[in-house]
């Protein structure tokens, strides 16, 4: 069985897209006219776009894997296509090591966005190829369910509406759940006081006996983390993820050290030497690789180990639920605790799927279909375009 063609194709359908109430901190904020502008992914008119990459080979299954950004599709049609032409796709490892080797940028980026799409589409094709899940040919499952925590990005700040769904979602049986901070350093005292009140609403709606985890999607410096750190530590936060971007290692272990809160980042990061850089600079307690992005399915396994060396734990992000939860649901629980479900956008990253996997109870049931289990609806398809 060889590889004959990559190609891309881009769906869209009219679906009910909710818009996002509130949006988080981000890096550019300090700069008004690209920072902040309300609400963030605001989405129009109820149409639905979403883009895939699928190999096709001469005698046997395809592999499918999306959606994917756009920015994608040239990279892997231009510089990753030509090394897949020919090859046998089940010789995985040995494609994965040509993809990153041939190309001096390809470390990190979308040049291993691009590489983490083709991965997670060849070990679709070989689920396909043997008939089985994928978590069973990494050797799972390890465990009847995969638990997963509330990823709130978008849900409004408003305290009456805050109070509200965290406790409709930890009566829903998630047991942790994530709030994203809207303040910055550019906000002030103001703006902290008003960062602090969210983190003491959630708890104050939930208990003790839920987690709570917070996000500050690399808007924050070392020296605002460290003072937002000891505001909140009264709370019992599980982590503060994120508080400077995965690059600046010196002040994620600057952070670590004032404080006894977690401190978890890796979304952002890629591949097992980068996060192999933080665990040596003993810079963080929690992973959040991505295998959307960190390199595909075959790296974040790699980044496990490498986490149960370090004695830390992955929690993977949660761009999209299908690579991750067969990920998951093949590692030991002590290291792949749970996966990230945002309860907004991820139903909609599965849109034209048939099969949605969906939480019951605060957890995931494994899936059953071979590979990734991503066949398309056609009844939801209003259009098509082969890219």
């Amino acid at each position: 069985m060889k590889i004959t063609e990559v190609r891309f194709f881009q769906l869209s359908g009219r679906g009910d897209l909710p818009e996002a109430e509130e949006r988080q901190s981000q890096m550019l904020d300090i700069y008004p006219e690209f920072g902040a502008r309300g609400p963030a992914a605001r989405l129009s008119g109820g149409v639905h776009k979403a883009t895939y990459v699928e190999i096709v080979t001469d005698d046997g299954p395809t592999g499918i894997f999306g959606p994917i950004f756009a920015e994608q599709v040239p990279l892997i049609r231009a510089r990753l296509a030509p090394y897949l032409i020919g090859q046998d796709p089940l010789a995985g490892e040995r494609l994965w090591d040509v993809l990153y080797r041939q190309d001096r940028h390809a470390r990190k980026g979308y040049q291993m966005l691009a590489i983490s799409a083709i991965d997670c589409a060849l070990w679709d094709l070989r689920g396909k190829v043997y008939g089985e899940p994928i978590y069973r040919l990494l050797g799972g499952p390890t465990r009847e369910r995969v638990a997963c925590y509330a990823s709130m990005l978008g849900h409004s700040h408003d305290p009456g509406l805050i109070r509200e769904r965290a406790q409709r979602v930890a009566g829903e049986g998630f047991k942790a759940q994530k709030w994203f901070f809207r303040y910055g350093p550019g906000d002030g005292l103001e703006g902290m006081e008003k960062n602090v009140a969210m983190v003491r609403t959630v708890r104050e709606a939930v208990g003790p006996n839920i987690e709570i985890m917070l996000d500050a999607f690399m808007g924050w410096d070392a020296t605002y983390a460290v003072r937002m750190l000891q505001r909140i530590e009264e709370y019992q936060p599980r982590w503060l993820e994120e508080a400077v971007p995965p690059d600046r290692i010196g002040d994620f272990a600057h952070i670590r050290r004032s404080t006894r809160i977690p401190i978890a980042t890796g979304e952002h990061e890629y591949t097992r030497w980068g996060f192999l850089t933080l665990l040596q600079a003993d810079a963080i307690d929690v992973i959040q690789a991505d295998p959307d992005w960190c390199g595909g399915i075959s790296e974040l396994v790699k980044i496990g180990t490498l986490a149960s060396a370090f004695g830390r734990q992955v929690f993977p992000h949660g761009h999209s639920i299908p690579a991750a939860l067969n990920v998951i649901a093949s590692q030991p629980p002590a290291v792949f605790p749970m996966v990230e479900f945002l309860l907004r956008s991820q139903p909609f990253a599965q849109f034209f799927h048939t099969t949605a996997t969906l939480p019951e109870g605060g957890s995931l049931a494994l899936p059953t279909a071979p590979g990734l289990g991503i066949v398309i609806d056609e009844a939801k398809v209003e259009g098509r375009v082969e890219l």
